[in-house]
């Protein structure tokens, strides 16, 4: 019995151990971040690194720009998103050969965005016009939708 627990206390404090280790090497990936966030999901300090996701819009940043009535495309995703990890590779490079600057706006770290954009699922893809809502897409869609929708976007630009 007394064998049984020093073995259970040696697994509860390796279980301890390994939970801090990585909440520190969390913290760790998480600084300097372009959330500007101490503490970042998980999901989201994965993403960190990814070449398609490196254009964030922090929710300020966001409404300045809708404030200053500019034209802006915003994609709203969320970093556990399973439609959205398919999307994305295939929204940004596609962005990125058309020349168009798409914005992301985490709704994982960033809850307020459900409600203030009124994004109902992930992906979003919305189109603002002198900083009003002038279309948008919503889920995962084939890459020629994508395609049609930025350069008509994009026409008078």
């Amino acid at each position: 019995m007394k064998k049984l627990l020093i073995f259970g206390g040696i697994i509860i404090v390796l279980f301890a151990a390994l939970a801090i280790v990585t909440n520190l090497q969390n913290k760790q990936k998480a600084e300097g971040n372009p959330y500007k966030k101490s503490s970042l999901h998980p999901e989201t300090v994965k993403l960190l690194d990814d070449p398609n996701y490196q254009n964030i819009i922090l929710p300020d940043e966001l409404e300045t720009k809708l404030n200053n009535q500019e034209d802006v495309i915003v994609y709203f995703f969320s970093s556990t998103c399973p439609h959205c990890k398919n999307t994305t590779p295939i929204l940004m490079p596609l962005a990125k050969e058309l020349n168009v600057d798409i914005y992301q706006y985490n709704l994982l770290e960033f809850e307020e965005g459900w409600d203030e954009y009124k994004i109902d699922a992930t992906p979003t893809l919305v189109h603002y016009v002198n900083g009003k809502e002038a279309d948008r897409i919503v889920g995962s869609q084939e890459k020629s939708v994508f395609r049609e929708a930025l350069e008509n976007w994009t026409k008078s630009e």
